[in-house]
């Protein structure tokens, strides 16, 4: 069948023995992709305002409609499928299926977004860069997509695997008088013939497959320039490498030469290899005027890379460090590495060894105060958190702590009395016995009293609970305050903070919590600030 759009929303369809047929569009707007989905029976069509159709040629009628959230600039359908992908101006590809039983066109849970193609790349995608061209490589089973930016780079997006099969970032092939020359046959010393001359700020205006497999891709650009691109060879992704983020030096104190030591490094491989971090043994050789590389380790990671740091040495100053080593990977995880260790599998014959660090125990140690005071004054600051006087701090020595609410309702408290913050205790926002309805929603504000350990919570409902985060061995009294009623609960011996007091007055989110002064035996003064929509904010002042 072919078919054919004007500017007016009709849609001429002409098929075999004369058939014909003539689609119209409720809404007179151009169409900017339309294709049919082959042997289902069905045309899928998109307007200039990104509205999708789908026309039911048996019937000729629109079968169903759908409004894009954004702006569509590119659309392709599977072959001898019901599923299609929309991409957008945000580098999104979306992924659509029609139901021919329902009569829906169902966007489903997958989605290709440039921030998923920079972690499985290793390196960064455009964000802002239009998506113009999207072709399902042929002989894939529609596994295999090519995803084209408006900047030149084009993707081979592996579906099934999750991974990327081809990127173009190098000229694979070039027509050139007639003649196809490989990258081998360019001169690459030929300034007109560098990457930079070739694809610099290169727009590709159309695409398309130039062979029956999928092998190879014809890009045409603004500039009248068509390139031939090998998606067959993984050449030019693996000649991409990472760029070089962490250099750190460690001085080997057992030699007389300043400039022995051990190189710290993560970056510089090619992408898609596993992730290591890399220490050189370096060694100056004053007669030969050199450096020389006389041993190299890999220290494999558990997870992916987020920092690293060497310790201090004792009684040194400025850059010195020695190659104890702290490793972050995500997600969160703490490894150390001493230089026993470190020096030992440097000093073995083989050339690349790798080895695994020890998860460092973060909690357990700080718990115990056994973290070591920094040696010759090195200071390790930490900003915010204020006097602590809990007395689960007794035997801990916590100073400073750090409260933070979630969106289910909870709070979270850790001991920030030093840079590696440990977890203490989880304020649930239930109520042992009591049901208080709201007391899930998530938390708004908070306020601390530093002088009776008084702690606030406001959440998105309007409710306001005070909890106490002194032990009570005797148990506590509990108070129930709504609108329209005054209660007071008894409640048993607990561990943990304690809630004191519930304020349910006003269904609004809580903006602003303060505690105005101090009372003896606990009594406190509270400030509630919420607000509502279209309306003054409340100001609710509580005493208790």
């Amino acid at each position: 069948m072919l078919c054919f759009f004007g500017r007016d929303g009709r849609i001429k369809v002409i098929g075999g023995d004369g058939i014909e047929g003539l689609l119209i569009s409720p809404k007179q707007l151009p169409y900017k992709y339309i294709e049919f989905l082959q042997n289902q029976g069905y045309l899928v069509s998109i307007l200039n305002d990104n509205n999708i159709q789908v026309w039911n040629l048996e019937s000729r009628c629109l079968v169903y409609c759908l409004e894009w959230e954004s702006n569509i600039t590119a659309f392709s359908v599977i072959n001898g499928s019901n599923l299609m992908y929309v991409g957008d101006d945000y580098a999104l590809v979306a992924v659509m299926k029609y139901d021919a039983e329902e009569g829906k066109l169902l966007q489903l849970p997958y989605h290709i977004s440039a921030n998923s193609l920079s972690e499985a790349a290793g390196f960064p995608f455009p964000t802002d860069q239009p998506i113009v061209g999207l072709l399902p490589q042929p002989c894939s089973s529609g596994n295999r997509v090519l995803i084209a930016y408006q900047n030149g780079l084009v993707i081979l997006w592996d579906v099934s695997e999750d991974q990327i099969v081809f990127v173009g970032g190098g000229k694979d092939l070039q027509l050139k008088d007639g003649v196809v020359k490989s990258m081998n046959e360019v001169n690459i010393d030929s300034p007109e013939e560098t990457l930079e001359h070739q694809l610099g700020d290169k727009e590709i205006s159309a695409l398309c497959w130039a062979s029956s497999n999928g092998s190879i891709l014809a890009v045409g650009y603004i500039d009248g320039d068509i390139l031939f691109w090998n998606t067959s060879s993984s050449a030019s992704i693996k000649e991409r490498r990472l760029p070089v983020i962490v250099l750190q030096w460690s001085k080997d104190y057992k030699s007389h030469n300043d400039c022995d030591g051990q190189l710290f490094i993560y970056g510089g491989d090619e992408i898609g290899s596993e992730e290591v971090l890399t220490v050189l043994t370096l060694e100056w050789s004053p007669g030969m005027g050199n450096l020389r590389c006389v041993g190299r380790t890999d220290l494999t990671l558990t997870g992916s890379f987020a920092d690293m740091i060497l310790l201090p040495s004792s009684g040194t100053t400025g850059g010195n460090h020695k190659a104890d080593v702290f490793v972050l990977t995500n997600p969160g995880q703490l490894h150390f590495y001493d230089e026993a260790s470190l020096s030992a599998l440097v000093s073995q014959k083989e050339r690349n060894p790798s080895i695994s660090g020890l998860e460092f125990p973060i909690s357990s140690v700080v718990n115990r105060g056994s973290i070591p005071n920094p040696s010759a004054g090195t200071k390790w600051p930490l900003t915010g958190g204020v006097p602590s006087q809990l007395s689960i701090s007794k035997n801990n020595g916590i100073e400073r702590v750090y409260l933070a609410g979630y969106s289910d309702g909870s709070v979270r408290i850790w001991n920030a009395t030093y840079p590696l913050l440990s977890f203490i205790c989880l304020v649930q926002g239930e109520v042992q016995g009591i049901k208080v309805a709201g007391s899930r929603a998530p938390v708004s504000r908070l306020d601390f009293c530093v002088f009776t350990l008084n702690l606030a919570v406001g959440n998105e409902c309007g409710l306001v609970q005070i909890y106490n985060l002194k032990d009570c061995s005797d148990g506590t009294k509990f108070l129930f305050v709504t609108e329209s009623k005054s209660e007071v609960h008894n409640l048993p011996q607990g561990k943990g903070p304690q809630c004191r007091a519930v304020l349910s007055l006003i269904n609004s989110p809580v903006q602003a919590l303060q505690f105005v002064s101090m009372e003896v035996n606990l009594l406190w003064d509270l400030i509630v600030v919420t607000s509502r929509c279209w309306t003054p904010a409340p100001f609710l002042y509580c005493s208790f």
